[in-house]
């Protein structure tokens, strides 16, 4: 895990953040217009310098007929978290101006073998033009759905192996210019839409996290969290006192004081922040346990497959605002947690927010100052995966797998239909 140094620093900002963003997209920073705030200089070099990167340019650095694979293993190397961030805040910005394409995922359940175990398929499908790439995401898995003696959902392949694979497509050609193992950018890209929504949202100055879960989601909210915030401590909490133990070891070497705590009110007391990244079907906390003018971070959320929240009513009803990614999603994923308490008036639905409106300036929403009285709580609901993640993280790991070389290829031809015969005789046939 890395982001901007081993010890999760965070990246350069201003100027240095702007010359960085316009190097990584062929341009040099002396064209940015002068005479602004560094901020405003920051942010108009980011988008001048996306704008002038040509569309078609991972198509045209394409291998010739080839399409590579690419490994977690590749993901790892390849996508340093400062870089998911930036790529989370692009496809955000992008699907909120209607640039950027996303259908809500879907996922449905089919009979297993097994009648104590049923097929998964999680599906996403979507584009990000400003990185010339379409993808589809697509997951393949055996669960064990949760019953009396288990209260979660497990995932049980038969062979100790993660079936998902995400296909990069080049939007100048169509043609699929990579196969990529989805475990590691799976995390990551969840980490990465916190972080970009945490740097949105939190105080400059935020300093402490109560972390919940000690998975690899957990992982990948810290690290992302830590790239753009000044963390200092770090409570985490687990009912798993092993796994607390070995996170806290993990997280040793990055440059803040991480602390196992025994109870879950400890986790949220006194901290800036409080992050939900677990596993858990039920509330992990308990909303009156929250201070005001905290910032509350969840990534649980319900689908048509599966019920389950990693927060309470009571949260809700604290919350003077609440984002989410995509609201298209918590209503065709019929996320009853944050539905039904809008229908049952317990919240206003003017009081949720999309994080591409909040990124794009389009709605302003800050965290209140430690201990504002009677200011709530800001709740941002990391709601669903998006395909628009995995195809912006996807745009920046192609493009260094083939500069800096892959030799796990095949044949591009292998993953298409030869239809020279149509169209010498003229036709243009439909798929």
């Amino acid at each position: 895990m890395h982001c901007a140094s081993s010890s999760w620093n965070r990246p350069a900002s201003g100027a240095v953040w702007c010359a960085k963003t316009a190097s990584r997209a062929g341009d040099g920073a002396a064209d940015c217009p002068g005479g602004r705030s560094v901020d405003a200089l920051a942010a108009n070099c980011l988008w001048e310098a996306r704008r002038r990167c040509s569309r078609g340019r991972l198509a045209s650095e394409k291998a010739a007929g080839v399409t590579i694979i690419i490994t977690d293993d590749d993901v790892k190397r390849l996508l340093p978290m400062a870089d998911c961030i930036e790529a989370m805040r692009v496809a955000f910005r992008d699907f909120a101006s209607g640039v950027a394409v996303n259908r809500p995922r879907m996922r449905y359940l089919a009979q297993h073998p097994d009648p104590e175990r049923k097929y998964l398929a999680n599906v996403h499908v979507g584009a990000v033009p400003s990185y010339g790439i379409a993808c589809v995401r697509a997951g393949s898995q055996i669960i064990k759905p949760p019953g009396a003696k288990v209260d979660r959902r497990l995932y049980e392949n038969p062979r100790a192996f993660n079936w998902g694979i995400v296909i990069l497509y080049s939007i100048e050609t169509a043609e699929p210019l990579a196969l990529m193992h989805e475990f590691q950018l799976s995390g990551m890209r969840v980490g990465a839409t916190t972080g970009a929504a945490v740097d949105a949202i939190a105080r400059q100055d935020a300093s402490t996290l109560g972390l919940f879960g000690t998975g690899k989601q957990a992982h990948a909210a810290l690290e992302a969290i830590a790239c753009v915030r000044p963390i200092k401590r770090v409570n985490v909490f687990s009912p798993n006192v092993e796994h607390r133990t070995a996170f806290v070891r993990d997280m040793a070497s990055h440059g803040m004081e991480v602390v196992a705590v025994t109870d879950p009110k400890s986790a949220v007391a006194g901290t800036d922040i409080v992050c939900c990244a677990t596993t858990s079907m039920k509330p992990v906390f308990d909303g009156d346990w929250l201070e005001d003018g905290q910032l509350v971070v969840s990534i649980a959320n319900s689908d048509v497959t599966n019920k389950r929240s990693e927060v309470d009513r009571r949260t809700y009803e604290r919350a003077a605002a609440i984002i989410v990614n995509d609201w298209e999603t918590v209503v065709d994923n019929q996320q009853t947690e944050l539905l039904d308490p809008i229908k049952e008036g317990v919240i206003r639905q003017d009081q949720v927010h999309e994080l591409g409106d909040l990124l794009t300036g389009k709605v302003t929403i800050g965290q209140p100052p430690r201990g504002a009285a009677d200011k709530g709580v800001i709740y941002f609901k990391n709601n669903s995966g998006l395909a628009i993640q995995f195809a912006a993280a996807g745009g920046i790991i192609y493009k260094k797998a083939i500069q800096q070389g892959n030799n796990k290829t095949i044949p591009t031809e292998w993953l298409g239909s030869d239809l020279t015969s149509y169209y010498d005789a003229g036709f243009r046939p439909s798929p």
